[in-house]
This record gives structure tokens, sequence and C-alpha cells, in this order.
């Protein structure tokens, strides 16, 4: 079974956001993104990770074009949202009232942010599972 394309390691998400950033990109463009002194070793390195996130369906790659490019067929926000509903069953046994409040107590709060979030609160509505 092909992990989902938003269960994506942290070198991974370093990738992803490479391209999130910039749209379509080679794999060179990728490795002098995220290795200032980029090697051959460096360049092979992200040729497996792309290889890996392509497997998972999380990037799509232009064979067409010379050298390949590459683009993210999954969002920030998407990728995000995983994560955080994978924090929250870790950390709290998939209740998101303490992450919340963790959270927020955590932070300075704007008046504006608190408002906000308010105001998602009172319109919130579950979904149906």
């Amino acid at each position: 079974m092909a992990e989902s394309p938003l269960h994506v390691t942290d070198t991974e998400l370093a990738v992803l956001r490479t391209m999130w950033q910039r749209g379509t990109v080679t794999v060179r463009e990728i490795a002098e993104d995220l290795y200032p002194s980029c090697s051959a070793s460096d360049v092979a390195t992200i040729h497996s990770l792309l290889k890996r996130l392509e497997a998972k369906g999380a990037v799509r790659r232009d064979r067409a074009t010379h050298p390949h490019c590459f683009e993210a067929a999954v969002t920030e926000s998407e990728v995000a949202g995983h994560k955080l509903e994978a924090l929250a069953d870790q950390l709290s046994g998939g209740s998101l009232a303490p992450f919340i409040l963790h959270l927020l107590n955590s932070r300075k709060l704007s008046q504006a942010e608190a408002d906000e979030i308010r105001t998602m609160l009172e319109s919130y509505k579950p979904k149906k599972r």
C-alpha cells in the first residue's frame, strides 16, 4: 500500500517548501536552494527525495522537459493539516481542545486574532463522519 502523499518527512517537507515558493523546479534548483555549496551528492540526495515524493503522489514530474521539472501535487495547507491532525492524535489522544488551548495559552494573541478565532468557533459546524 502506497504511503499517503500528505505523510512527509521533515526533509521531504523542505523539498516541498521550495516547490510551493518557486513553483515548477528542477532537481538542481532544489538542491541549490537547500544546500548553499551544492555538490553532486546533494543533487543525488534531492533526486532520491523526489523519487520518494513522486511515489507517494506528492509531486508531479514533467518528463517532456530536459532536465525533468517537478511541481508539488499537494498544497501546503493539505500537508500542514495532516501534520497538525497527527500531532493532535499523538499529544492529546485526538482531542483538539487541549491542543488548541495550549497553543492559545502559550502565545500572545492580538485582539483581532482572538476576535477572528471567536467568530470561527461561533460559526463552526461539526462535520458528519
